[in-house]
């Protein structure tokens, strides 16, 4: 007998496993199938990356049952210092008391080990790892994909989940708009001898941005920041080939000392850095979320927060439209889906883009001028709250499931 789901999910990675969760706390079945192992992704010093989960996004994984098992492990973002090289003149957004804080860091491992532990335990869940699709059709009265084991798995809506270089994508001939930043990020982690305070720090160089993002500190007592440090491609490779103590004394340089002696203690790892937005998430019985539709530059911190409001909208207009007896895969769901991102992953990567280009791009914008702006916009109040609105993820129309 043919186990056919609601959605098959291609990609088990934060955003397409989190879709799985969310789908099943709505009654909606899926298979999910994803070339890796879980093992693999949440070995130790596999993925030394950390997210800011925004308070939509918080909301989302509470309200698929996470947060008693994330709450102790995220470190909340109290404010954020937005710096030129240092110099005077930062601007410093932070909330009003009854505000609460601009979001949470978490490891990446720690969301992936919560989300694998929950599915693990769903019934409405079928995962398939260690496999690959060969085939995907869509027709008429449902999908199905054959993975490279020569099994078959059959639903009633295909979602593209696999990130940037998502093959769902390119195989549904839904073309993006894309450019290269022609930058490179290199991320780890490092201990310090002051505590951060919660404060994330954005600093900004006429050779590409630091990034400290504050992090819990480690059992032993140690102050922890990640680290997210931005240099063109050009100057990449010797970036790499630099040793551990050359590279944390590039690190040491551009801190100033705000965090006193550091160490690292997390694997350096690096990706180029890129734009692409796809118009068109939509198709016959196909939807894509997460870095499949859009993938922009880590400088504002909200390429998987767009990912997953992609989530909870997907899943608010599934479980509406199943109410009203319409299929999974029905054209008026998808339509309703890919009007109500439309606007707001379109706003969120333009606005993202503008930082990058007025900010992030060597050479780009005189460091006189970024001091300027920044002064016009600690001096404006309207305009600062904006920013945290946006880095909470509470602007523009939420599904119920990003809500408290």
């Amino acid at each position: 007998m043919t186990d056919k789901r609601d959605l098959v999910i291609l990609g088990g990675g934060l955003v397409g496993m989190t879709l799985a969760l969310a789908a099943a706390k709505q009654g909606i079945s899926s298979h999910v199938v994803d070339k890796a192992k879980p093992e693999d992704l949440t070995r130790e010093g596999v993925d030394g990356r950390a997210s800011a989960i925004s308070t939509a996004s918080w909301n989302l994984l509470c309200n698929i049952g996470l947060g008693e098992r994330l709450d102790p492990l995220g470190c909340p973002i109290e404010a954020i210092a937005v710096t030129d090289a240092m110099r005077p003149g930062r601007i410093d957004f932070k909330p009003e008391a009854n505000d609460g804080s601009l979001g949470r860091m978490y490891a990446n491992r720690d969301i992936r080990l919560a989300l694998f532990e929950a599915a693990r335990d769903e019934p409405l869940i079928a995962w398939h790892s260690g496999v690959e699709p060969v085939t995907r059709d869509r027709g008429a009265h449902g999908v199905s994909i054959r993975l490279d084991d020569g099994r078959v798995l059959e639903g009633n809506l295909l979602v593209g989940a696999e990130g940037r270089q998502s093959p769902t994508r390119a195989d549904a001939g839904l073309n993006s708009a894309r450019w290269d930043y022609h930058h490179r990020a290199f991320v780890t982690a490092i201990t310090h001898e002051q505590p951060h305070g919660g404060v994330a720090w954005e600093i900004f160089f006429p050779a590409g941005p630091l990034a400290l993002l504050p992090l819990l500190d480690l059992p032993d007592g140690r102050h922890r920041s990640a680290v997210v440090w931005t240099v063109a491609e050009k100057d990449a490779a010797g970036v790499t080939g630099l040793s551990d103590a050359v590279f944390l004394g590039e690190i040491a340089q551009r801190m100033q000392g705000i965090f006193g002696a550091i160490e690292l203690c997390a694997p350096r790892m690096s990706w180029p850095l890129n734009f692409h937005h796809t118009a068109r998430i939509v198709a016959d019985r196909l939807a894509l979320v997460g870095d499949a539709a859009h993938g922009m530059h880590p400088i504002a911190g909200q390429g998987l927060n767009l990912g997953l409001r992609d989530v909870g909208t997907l899943v608010q207009v599934l479980s509406d439209g199943m109410r009203l007896g319409l299929e999974p895969g029905d054209a008026q769901v998808l339509a309703r889906y890919e009007r109500w991102r439309s606007l707001d992953s379109l706003s969120v990567m333009a606005a993202t883009d503008g930082l990058v280009r007025l900010f992030g791009i060597p050479g780009r914008l005189p460091s006189a001028v970024r001091r300027l702006g920044m002064g016009v916009v600690q001096r404006t109040g309207w305009l600062k709250r904006f920013f945290m609105d946006e880095a909470r993820g509470m602007s523009g129309e939420l599904p119920e499931l990003l809500r408290a």
